[in-house]
């Protein structure tokens, strides 16, 4: 995050014509401070399930290169929650391409939720800026 020193010139400026927040005002800015809070976790979450869905494209990628007739001791292991259960390659594929799909369709959820959350802070900051102008940063 950076931080700058507002220059003798700005301050006496923003002294000078210092707006009075309004019971309204305050609103806009709690609820821009909740969305950006919001934006954030979102961002985490994108990120986890992006590593997530890379994570089972290696795997995909690396079981395509398994010959089907070649055996393979005790099958393929498929990870369920905590355990692994020996299943043979061609289910596990079946498997890994219906977590992959599914987690396709989370990211898009997210990216979804993301992009309104964004949007609602653009108009956010316009109406803060249009009434507080240099005196107040949004800048995330």
């Amino acid at each position: 995050m950076q931080r700058r020193m507002l220059s003798k010139e700005d301050e006496a400026a923003v002294g000078a014509d210092e707006t009075e927040v309004r019971r309204e005002d305050q609103d806009k800015i709690n609820r821009f401070s909740r969305l950006h809070q919001r934006e954030t976790l979102l961002e985490e979450e994108l990120k986890t399930k992006a590593k997530d869905k890379d994570d089972l494209d290696e795997i995909a990628n690396e079981l395509e290169l398994a010959d089907e007739e070649e055996k393979i001791p005790g099958d393929d292991r498929y990870k369920i929650g905590d355990s692994f259960v020996s299943l043979p390659l061609p289910e596990v594929q079946e498997l890994l391409a219906a977590a992959t799909e599914k987690i396709e369709e989370e990211v898009a959820k997210v990216e979804e939720r993301l992009g309104g959350v964004r949007e609602e802070m653009r108009d956010l900051k316009v109406k803060l800026y249009a009434r507080f102008g240099r005196s107040i940063n949004l800048e995330t």
